[in-house]
């Protein structure tokens, strides 16, 4: 399978390399064909995913632990926080918190339909409700019930820590054959290209960084130099393993985070944050059920392909890998520790995100007389850093569009080491400790694939290789639910025989 997997990626780029303009006729093929034919599809299973979800969470089921009834969590609440937003969000939170918003500030559907003129406050409101919708429980249901899927089945049936035991239920033995292979590869594929649109997205604003601090110019060239640079450490993080590169690393995203947030609020709009954020929950979870279902009744619209299909295809294609990181870092918690404790943290987190950084940009914007909507149009990746200089501190801006630069290349880091590990953990049959051979040549498969992907056909590409990974995937999660929903309703019923037996005896 290794090999198979190896020759799947050097074929992908040698094709993509020697034949760009049909590669790129291909990827722009197939992410119209999805956006026009699929798009009920994808909306479909992911609101199936947050109900699966939500049922399991109720359910008596969630208080089964994902190991021994007497196993307890390998780290803390605040490393398994740490590791599990960092590998799920890396860059793309980064880069989407203020420019989505200020798209979306300018005409988005919603907008129309509700009669509301762009550039208004009702305009910036609807922005972050969709921006949070994007980044909000749909998303996260389908990373954590992955994850809580393999850790159910590795930790507590004892099972292969791959994306094949979860169709235990339903192949049996036919896992460790060529179905389980073919389901694998199926798995590293998603996780190839879900991750290199991170990267290909993380290392243009890392780029638009280096731009602002040093003048470095912004070319493919210098951002094929950039995932080169940063390739290489990732894939010493992930030589390292989960303890070490990926823990620190994991933890260090979050206090860095945790000083660029105050200097927002500090700096910025500190009474227009605090009370949007206490509005934008509001008004998220108030249409959550609407925007959920919502598809686009405008054929020719490109706006729910461009955003809302992108990012369900985004999230599906990283669910394989992110669900496997997950599991591996989940052990000794209870099922409703890991989907209910998870969403909400991991959803909390992003709308303070987004509402600190956008709700900034959109204040900046409608009040500070300052024009961010145009530089997000004309170049996405220099948006926060223009936002820093916006908020004129000029004894910090140096600094803090540095400290923001570092975070991308931290996030950059983390998701490549992360999907790294995962994917030679597949590739070793579950071993949580792959072979270090294993690590160094997909790290380094990772970093090409993105730099052939953005040399492609730039941020178009990656986002065709994100919804185009998803489709195959998408339907394997959904056979994988069922099969969930089979071997925990297999359990309960095999522990009532077992209880009345012990009652009879």
């Amino acid at each position: 399978m290794a090999i198979t997997s190896i020759a799947m990626v050097v074929a992908f780029v040698l094709f993509s390399v020697l034949q760009p303009v049909l590669a790129n006729s291909i990827y722009q093929g197939v992410k119209q064909f999805i956006e026009q034919e699929l798009g009920w599809y994808y909306i479909l299973t992911v609101n199936v995913v947050l109900i699966v979800v939500i049922g399991i969470i109720v359910s008596p089921y969630g208080k089964l632990r994902l190991g021994r009834d007497s196993e307890r969590p390998e780290f803390s609440n605040f490393t398994w926080f740490a590791m599990l937003f960092s590998a799920a969000v890396g860059t793309g939170l980064l880069f989407w918190s203020i420019a989505e918003p200020l798209s979306h500030l300018q005409g988005n559907p919603f907008i129309a339909m509700a009669g509301v003129e762009p550039h208004t406050m009702e305009a910036a409101q609807t922005a972050l409700r969709i921006t949070i919708f994007h980044w909000g429980l749909h998303g996260w249901a389908i990373y954590i019930l992955v994850g809580t899927i393999l850790a159910y089945f590795a930790y507590r049936r004892g099972l292969p820590l791959t994306i094949r035991s979860a169709f235990y239920p339903l192949l049996g033995e036919r896992i460790y054959g060529p179905i389980g292979h073919g389901i694998d590869l199926l798995a590293i594929f998603a996780t190839l290209f879900g991750t290199a649109t991170t990267l290909g997205l993380g290392v243009s604003q890392m780029n638009a960084g280096l731009n602002s601090l040093f003048g470095m110019e912004i070319t493919s060239a210098n951002q094929v130099l950039l995932i080169l640079g940063v390739t290489v450490v990732a894939t010493l993080s992930a030589v390292s393993g989960l303890r070490k590169g990926i823990r620190l690393l994991s933890e260090w995203n979050i206090y860095l985070s945790m000083i660029l947030f105050a200097f927002f609020i500090l700096a910025g709009p500190t009474i227009f944050l605090l009370t949007i954020f206490t509005t934008s929950v509001g008004d998220y979870l108030t249409n959550l059920v609407s925007m959920g279902f919502w598809t686009s009744p405008d054929p020719e619209s490109q706006w729910q392909g461009w955003w809302t299909l992108f990012y369900w295809g985004w999230w599906l294609s990283w669910g394989p890998y992110v669900g496997m990181f997950i599991a591996r870092i989940s052990r000794g918690r209870t099922i409703r520790e890991v989907l209910f404790g998870g969403m909400l943290a991991a959803t909390l987190g992003a709308m303070v995100w987004i509402v600190i950084f956008g709700g900034t940009a959109l204040h900046l914007q409608l009040f500070g007389g300052v024009d961010l909507a145009t530089v997000a149009n004309d170049n996405v990746t220099k948006v926060l850093f223009q936002t820093i200089a916006a908020l004129d501190v000029p004894w910090a801006t140096t600094f803090m569009i540095a400290m923001a630069t570092l975070m991308i290349i931290t996030w950059f880091v983390t998701s490549a080491d992360s999907g790294t590990l995962v994917i030679s953990t597949i590739l070793a049959k579950g071993n949580p400790h792959p072979p270090q051979l294993y690590r160094v040549i997909w790290g380094l498969g990772l970093g090409a694939t993105s730099a052939v992907l953005l040399l492609a056909g730039g941020l178009e590409a990656l986002q065709t290789a994100a919804i185009a990974a998803a489709l195959p995937f998408s339907l394997a999660l959904l056979i994988m639910s069922y099969c969930m929903i089979k071997a925990l309703s297999e359990e309960g019923r095999d522990a009532t025989i077992a209880a009345r037996l012990a009652e009879t005896s």
